[in-house]
């Protein structure tokens, strides 16, 4: 009777084993399996978003350059006129006032996201490859328009000095830009005798030019503006992707480190499960003869062992 319930604690012993040691080869396997790289997932809606946003301001941009051919057809409308041709002005300014507000709107368009919602660094080179590009589009066509306004400063001078040429009033480009900068068309029509109609019509084109003029020094003083806010954009911008960038990597690394820790825990948590069997089984072994046979200082060591045992047997499996 006595050897059978040694038995049977003896194999419900083995049983305890069996599962901790089933649990430990487990957790083995899964660990051999477990992936190197830790794959983070990407909200579709986050690029959705964000190339919606690029989308936009690509089109902002390609209004601009098909805003700035117009302008240099009106440039050479005005300039080949005879006359002054007032309907052809005021589109030439609503051209240049669409390229404006267009302009400024695509400075303000933020096509940066939160730091929190970035995702990885795939994402990363995507918004830095898109920023690039759209940054330095904006600035060849604003360049261009920059030099289309320039140029044509350049033309509508020339047309004044040919002019008082034909007055009889020779001038040198120092003179005539010292003549531009004081702002008032009469310094140009000092001396002119106006009693024909041709010196009137002479007249007449010097004041107009000299407006034009004035109009494109408030636009190129306004294109200089638009590409210092261009400037702090860019550079605010690149910074923040740049700082989003470091955390995500820096993040990933902790993510890699976090996950070769957990391998090596659950490495040192099998081998020590195997030396809580090894311990179990030499215990049931040495226990075996003095159950069989109790003596009464035996009995007192089982009972003394026997916390020890429950407490290895109750030892939580953690997988």
């Amino acid at each position: 009777m006595r050897t059978g319930i040694v038995n049977l604690l003896l194999f419900g012993l083995a049983m305890m084993l069996a599962d901790i040691i089933g649990g430990s080869v487990k957790a083995q396997s899964d660990d051999e399996d477990m992936p190197e790289d830790v794959a983070v997932p990407v909200e579709g809606s986050f690029m959705e978003d964000f190339f919606k946003e690029v989308e936009e301001i690509r089109m902002m941009i390609d209004k601009i350059q098909a805003n700035v051919e117009e302008v240099k057809k009106k440039h050479s409308a005005i300039l080949s006129a005879p006359q002054s041709d007032e309907k052809t002005k005021q589109e030439l300014e609503d051209l240049m006032a669409d390229i404006k507000k267009t302009a400024n709107r695509g400075i303000e368009q933020n096509i940066e996201q939160e730091e929190q919602q970035s995702k990885s660094n795939a994402d990363l080179r995507i918004r830095k490859t898109q920023h690039s590009a759209l940054s330095r589009k904006f600035v060849e066509v604003m360049t261009e328009y920059n030099r289309t306004q320039t140029d044509y400063r350049e033309r509508c001078k020339g047309r004044i000095q040919r002019q008082l040429e034909i007055t009889g009033r020779a001038t040198t480009n120092e003179e005539l830009e010292e003549m531009l900068e004081q702002g008032n068309s009469a310094v140009f029509t000092q001396g002119i005798i106006m009693e024909t109609q041709q010196a009137k019509q002479t007249l007449a084109d010097i004041e107009a030019r000299h407006a034009d003029i004035i109009k494109l020094e408030n636009s190129i003083r306004e294109l200089h503006d638009m590409f210092m806010d261009m400037a702090m954009l860019v550079e605010s911008q690149g910074e923040m992707i740049d700082r989003i960038e470091y955390h995500v990597e820096h993040a990933m690394d902790y993510v890699q480190t976090a996950t070769q820790d957990t391998k090596k825990a659950l490495k040192y948590q099998s081998k020590a499960r195997r030396v809580i069997c090894l311990l179990c089984g030499h215990l049931a072994t040495t226990m075996r003869p003095t159950i069989l046979h109790p003596r009464p200082g035996r009995l007192s060591v089982i009972v003394s062992l026997l916390p020890a045992i429950v407490l290895i047997l109750l030892t939580p499996v953690i997988v």
